[in-house]
């Protein structure tokens, strides 16, 4: 394997078609992330043109490894949020090709995920992932701290259901103090 290189990602027809691969090959190898198998090639595309037109907007950005010519993994940063919550954003789709699976991949886009989230002034990171099957040992060799399981949360790619292990993680300094719209600093009087 050549040395991984992470960037975000534009809706380059290629690149988009690569994505949906990837989309298409993690469903049907089991992975939770909110489609069933078999997964219409063309059901990935719309999801793909959606998520990268987000990106376009600043709504989220789309980073993904590239391994040489390929496409080796992908995960999203999702930014927009209420305004009560400038100062999270949330990590989702983390998915790496089958053959790239144990290489380092994974690690590598969430470090590149959490600096950009650091860079656009988040101070709060939050993920979920499957009970069965999902990446909990990845995260939390990255320092995400579980809040807690909800159980029966979503149908597995291949039917039954799974619970989902909800994952949060303090970065880049303190949040933003408490304050009410016109400035005033919240007490209890």
């Amino acid at each position: 394997m050549s040395e991984i290189v992470i960037k975000p990602l534009t809706a380059a027809p290629a690149t988009r078609a690569m994505l949906s691969e990837i989309l298409v090959e993690v469903v049907a190898h089991g992975g939770s992330v909110s489609f069933m198998h078999p997964l219409a090639p063309e059901a990935a595309n719309r999801f793909w043109d959606g998520a990268l037109a987000a990106a376009e907007r600043g709504e989220r950005i789309v980073l993904g490894a590239w391994d040489g010519d390929l496409l080796a993994g992908t995960v999203s940063l999702l930014l927009d949020f209420p305004s009560n919550q400038p100062h999270r954003a949330e990590i989702a789709k983390m998915m790496t090709r089958d053959s790239h699976r144990g290489r380092g991949v994974a690690g590598a886009l969430m470090h590149a995920a959490e600096a950009l989230a650091v860079r656009h002034g988040r101070t709060l990171l939050v993920l979920d992932t499957a009970t069965d099957g999902g990446a909990a040992r990845l995260y939390e060799r990255l320092g995400f701290i579980l809040a807690g399981e909800i159980p029966d949360f979503a149908l597995k790619p291949h039917g039954g259901l799974t619970g989902t292990l909800i994952y949060w993680k303090r970065i880049g300094g303190m949040p933003p103090s408490a304050q009410t719209s016109g400035g005033a600093a919240v007490g209890i009087g």
